[in-house]
C-alpha cells in the first residue's frame, strides 16, 4: 500500500482563532487561487524552496560556499538566494549553523502528521482540536484526507480552512471528515474576483450552494477578509451577504479585519506585496458599520473581529 505524503510548512499550536477551544492549526502548502493581498505567500506553491531568515544569520559564509552554481551569493552583508539556480539545497540547508537557511516545508507521511498534531491532544478535550489551513489544504486532497481519516481514528474534532475552489467530487469527499466549516467568499463579483484572485468564483459558489443546504451548515462560518479597496467595499459586503442568507437564512458570516503583517513576508519568497504603502487596520467603528452592512442585507449571525 502506497504510503500518502505531502508538504506541509507550518504548525500552530495552542491557536485560538481557527475553530472553537485551543487547536493546532496544520498549513499544507499548494493553493489554487492567487490573491493580490495573500497572508501566507510561503504556502501558494506545491514546490518546495529554501528561505533566507536574515535575523538568524551570523554571516559565516558556510552557504556561499557550498553553492557551486551561484545559488546563493553576499552582497552588502546579505546573502541572497536565487531558487532557480540548481544547487543541492538539502545540503546547503543542512550545514547552515545558524538556521538561517531552511526549507519552506517539510514533506511528511499523513502519519506523522497526525503524530505531531496530536501531541496538543490533552488540550483538545476542553473543546478544541485540529484545523486544516493553507494555502488551500484540499489541493493536496489525497493528502489532506488520509490526515482527516487520522484525526477522526482518534476522536479529534477537525476544522478546516478553505476557498472551497476544488472539485464539488472532493470537496464532498472531504467533508465526510470535517466537523467545523471556515469557508471564504472573498469577493462576489466574478469579473473582480477574477482580477484578484486569478479565477472567477463559479466553482466557489458551487461548494458553498451545497454546503450551506447539507446536514454542516450549522457548523459552517462564511468568512470575508477585509482589503482595503478590494474586498472591503459596501457593494461586496452586501452582494455577498445577500447572497448567502438567501441559501441559509440562519448562515454564520465572519468579517476579519485587514492583517497588514504578511507584508513582511513578501520579500523572503521574492514577491511584490500588492501596496506599495501598507493599510492600516480598521478601526472597531469602521467594522461596526461593515458589519451594519451585512445585518442590513440579510444577516442575523454576525461575527465581527473587534
Amino acid at each position: 500500500m502506497e504510503i500518502m505524503k505531502g508538504y506541509v510548512f507550518d504548525f500552530k499550536r495552542f491557536s485560538v482563532h481557527d475553530g472553537e477551544g485551543i487547536r493546532t492549526t496544520v498549513f499544507l502548502k499548494g493553493c489554487t487561487l492567487r490573491c493580490a493581498w495573500c497572508q501566507n505567500p510561503e504556502g501558494l506553491s506545491l514546490k518546495q524552496r529554501p528561505l533566507y531568515f536574515p535575523n538568524r544569520c551570523i554571516h559565516c559564509n558556510t552557504c556561499v560556499h557550498l553553492a557551486e552554481n551561484g545559488g546563493v551569493r553576499e552582497a552588502d552583508r546579505q546573502i541572497i538566494l536565487d531558487v532557480k539556480k540548481k544547487e543541492d539545497w538539502e545540503r546547503i540547508v543542512d550545514n547552515c549553523p545558524s538556521k538561517a537557511i531552511s526549507m519552506d516545508s517539510r514533506y511528511m507521511t499523513a502519519d506523522e502528521v497526525v503524530e505531531e498534531a496530536c501531541k496538543d491532544e490533552p488540550f483538545f478535550k476542553y473543546g478544541g482540536g485540529v484545523t486544516l489551513s493553507g494555502g488551500e489544504p484540499l489541493m493536496q486532497h489525497e493528502f489532506a484526507i488520509e490526515i482527516l481519516k487520522g484525526l477522526k481514528d482518534r476522536n479529534v474534532t477537525t476544522t478546516i480552512e478553505t476557498a472551497s475552489n476544488i472539485q464539488t467530487r472532493i470537496y464532498q469527499e472531504a467533508m465526510k471528515y470535517i466537523d467545523y466549516v471556515y469557508a471564504d467568499l472573498k469577493i462576489f463579483d466574478s469579473e473582480l474576483h477574477r482580477k484578484y484572485t486569478g479565477v472567477d468564483n463559479n466553482l466557489i459558489k458551487q461548494n458553498l450552494d451545497w454546503l450551506l443546504t447539507s446536514r454542516k451548515r450549522e457548523n459552517v462560518i462564511i468568512r470575508t477578509p477585509l482589503i482595503p479597496t478590494m474586498t472591503a467595499t459596501n457593494d461586496n459586503i452586501a452582494m455577498i451577504a445577500e447572497y448567502i442568507s438567501s441559501i441559509y437564512p440562519d448562515v454564520k458570516y465572519e468579517l476579519l479585519n485587514y492583517n497588514p503583517l504578511a507584508q513582511a513576508k513578501y520579500k523572503m519568497v521574492d514577491k511584490e506585496f500588492c501596496f506599495e504603502e501598507n493599510p492600516s487596520v480598521y478601526s472597531d467603528d469602521q467594522m461596526r458599520a461593515f458589519g451594519k452592512i451585512a445585518t442590513d442585507n440579510g444577516i442575523k449571525n454576525l461575527i465581527l473581529e473587534i
